[in-house]
């Protein structure tokens, strides 16, 4: 392929762009920018299919840049080749209310697939993309239907290089044979500390030959378009391997601080934009010129984006003539909606019905409703057993060459990868036809945190199923038994966090983990078997706290979650045999689902008048907004039998019955008394 002037002016316009951006907001990363848009201007107007009119259309390619820091890159090719963010967006950079933040996020901007800027995650992310586009195509692509057929490509910088998430996806990504993941590297030697001599001297590539992917090497990043087209080519022939291609590029290129640090996070200077425009041959006076010979280019190869668009949905509509239950099963998928009547598939139970441990509760759940949601695909990092999360005629998602699973396959091996998992989860999510839920310990959700922040924020339906929730798990000891990570992810905003605390709140938990479209969930749930209450019911469990014992004439209210909602229950009796005190027990398996019910409900399950007391084997953080007391663990745990470990804590009924007597004499001359949710700071919140 020949380049001319047009295109040398698209990608200096790029570069203009960015520094303009940068010095108006007096904030961003020019650098990466400015030493990417040859290799962005390669991409996207010679290999990437999409349609700017419609974003979401399903067979686009995906492009993740996974050094978001770098996003005025990305801000300035969406505006060129069309996408809704106009040159006023462009302007508003960085700015509160903008569509243009300070790192790309899904949820905001046109065209942004992932929310990255974490560096690492994007890399991880596109790893889920090139998952979710292998599994819909094994699923639906049909002799002449080549209904899916896209490619994820990804930048990634030396940062995402050095993230340990980053060598997890990497290793994932290598063992799954992704050939339609292509990711380019910008080994631009610099990070925010300088030369990256002082902190990353490794070979790359030999690292990502070791995970099994195809390795190219472009020297000149800068000017060699042609060389950079043709490795593009080669890695999309490559079908059993993900590729990368290190391309060697002087970050701020153009600028005087051109290959240093000194242009990796700060705005150019005036003079130096001045010079920037005089070398590129723009005019110095003017800022966020677009020639219109540019937005020709870059239109026309949009132009065929939407042609390209238009000929799918016509194959899309001869294939819902010849495999009308798959056509309308993939629509359904993009609406994110699920099958009419899957509810009716949750397991119920009746308090006769004997203990269960709420991870074989969740098992029961993932059996039943596996087969009429069909986009639900479950995992667990190298716990399947401990977690449960595979029912029982799952096929593994493999390659198919390996003979132990194929593309389609609903179960996915993440390995020891909690990271990873998330991450790739958070991708697998935002292609759009996936449900994916994923397994490790309670504690070990803490390794994924970063990725569990970002399923948050990207508003990503990601489910997961946490085990071994508490002291609970016994044995292990204090370095498995989780203390502080449900006050974390409780403080965590969209997130659902669940501890069921038997059968019906577990099947609650995924009612509304299914039917939320946009917030993702962790289920906290037990090593040990659990008894199935008397007051609990899917219904009730869906408004995150109800009343599981009532006593119009009780003293006190105990509010707890999980495993000790049935130790509570037991201690009602000992406080009423033994001290004379009538009790209520709340059951709270999810406070943010709590915290939106109306108030007139939320005092109806904790009232004026009486104290309340919270019980649950963590960290007290966060229960005096629902209690006025609180028992909890605010240490670490023990190793020894689960039953052993209670005890030495005082978790048991006597333990919570003597607390409660005390809270009970407290409390007796405080007159009114009122409910924690009727308290000032609670309102304001």
């Amino acid at each position: 392929m020949t380049y001319g002037k047009v295109d040398e002016l698209a990608i200096n316009t790029i570069r203009t762009l960015a520094a303009d951006a940068t010095f108006k907001a007096n904030s961003g990363h020019p650098g990466a920018p400015m030493g990417m848009a040859p290799v962005a201007h390669v991409l996207f107007n010679k290999f990437m299919t999409f349609n700017p009119k419609n974003p979401n259309w399903l067979n686009r390619d995906r492009f993740v840049l996974s050094n978001g820091h770098g996003c005025m890159l990305q801000y300035a090719l969406l505006h060129l080749f069309g996408y809704a963010l106009s040159m006023d967006d462009i302007k508003n950079f960085r700015q509160v209310g903008s569509i243009t933040p300070g790192h790309p996020e899904s949820h905001d901007t046109p065209g942004i697939e992932v929310t990255t800027g974490p560096l690492g995650q994007g890399f991880s992310n596109a790893v889920g993309l090139a998952i979710g586009q292998a599994h819909t195509a094994a699923v639906f692509n049909k002799p002449g239907f080549e209904l899916v057929n896209n490619h994820t490509y990804c930048f990634f910088g030396d940062g995402c290089a050095m993230e340990g998430i980053a060598s997890e996806a990497a290793s994932t990504a290598g063992h799954l044979q992704l050939g339609n993941l292509i990711c380019i590297y910008d080994d631009n030697h610099i990070s925010i500390d300088g030369d990256t001599k002082v902190a990353f001297t490794e070979d790359v590539m030999k690292r990502f030959e070791a995970y099994g992917w195809h390795t190219q090497w472009v020297k000149d990043g800068d000017h060699d378009l042609e060389g950079i087209e043709a490795a593009i080519a080669k890695a999309k022939e490559v079908k059993d391997k993900p590729s990368v291609i290190k391309l060697t590029t002087t970050i701020g290129f153009g600028s005087k601080l051109q290959g240093t640090g000194g242009v990796h996070g700060n705005a150019l200077k005036a003079d130096d934009i001045k010079q920037l425009k005089e070398k590129f041959g723009f005019d110095p006076e003017k800022t966020f010129v677009v020639p219109q010979e540019v937005y020709d280019m870059y239109h026309e190869h949009a132009s065929k984006g939407a042609a390209a668009e238009q000929e799918w949905n016509q194959l899309f509509e001869k294939y819902g003539q010849e495999h009308k239950e798959l056509r309308d099963d993939i629509a359904r998928r993009l609406t994110r909606d699920l099958p009419e009547g899957w509810q009716n598939k949750l397991p119920t139970y009746k308090p006769t019905d004997p203990a269960i441990a709420s991870r074989k509760l969740s098992e029961s759940v993932l059996e039943a409703i596996h087969g009429i949601i069909p986009e639900l695909i479950s995992g667990s990092a190298d716990l399947t057993g401990s977690n449960n999360t595979r029912w029982k005629k799952a096929v593994d998602f493999q390659p198919p060459n390996l003979g132990i699973g194929d593309y389609a396959g609903r179960y996915m091996r993440y390995g020891v990868r909690e990271h990873a998992m998330a991450a790739i989860m958070n991708g697998m999510s935002a292609y759009g036809t996936i449900i994916p839920a994923g397994g490790t310990f309670l504690n070990f959700v803490s390794y994924a945190a970063g990725a569990v922040r970002l399923s948050s924020l990207s508003h990503q339906r990601v489910i997961y199923i946490a085990t071994h929730d508490s002291i609970g798990l016994g044995e292990d000891g204090p370095t498995h038994q989780p203390i502080e990570t449900l006050a974390h992810f409780r403080a965590l905003p969209n997130m659902m966090v669940w501890r069921p605390a038997d059968g019906n709140e577990c099947s609650a938990a995924y009612y509304m983990a299914l039917t939320s479209k946009s917030t993702p969930s962790i289920f906290a749930l037990t090593r040990q078997n659990l008894p199935q209450l008397e007051g609990s019911t899917i219904e009730k469990a869906t408004k995150g706290g109800y009343v599981a014992l009532e006593d119009k004439e009780a003293a006190l209210t105990l509010v707890s979650t999980g495993s000790e909602v049935g130790i509570c229950l037991e201690a009602v009796k000992v406080l009423k045999d033994q001290h004379g005190i009538k009790t209520r027990v709340v059951s709270m398996p999810c406070v943010e689902i709590f915290d939106a019910q109306s108030k007139d409900y939320r005092l109806s399950v904790i009232p004026d008048g009486i104290p309340a007391m919270s019980v649950e084997v963590m960290s007290t953080l966060g229960w005096e907004k629902y209690s006025h007391e609180q028992f909890g663990l605010n240490r670490f745990g023990a190793s020894g039998p689960y039953k052993d470990v209670y005890k030495k804590f005082e978790f048991t009924p006597e333990g919570i019955a003597k607390r409660a007597v005390a809270t009970v004499d407290f409390y007796k001359d405080v007159k009114p008394l009122r409910s924690p949710i009727n308290r000032a700071f609670t309102q304001l919140i």
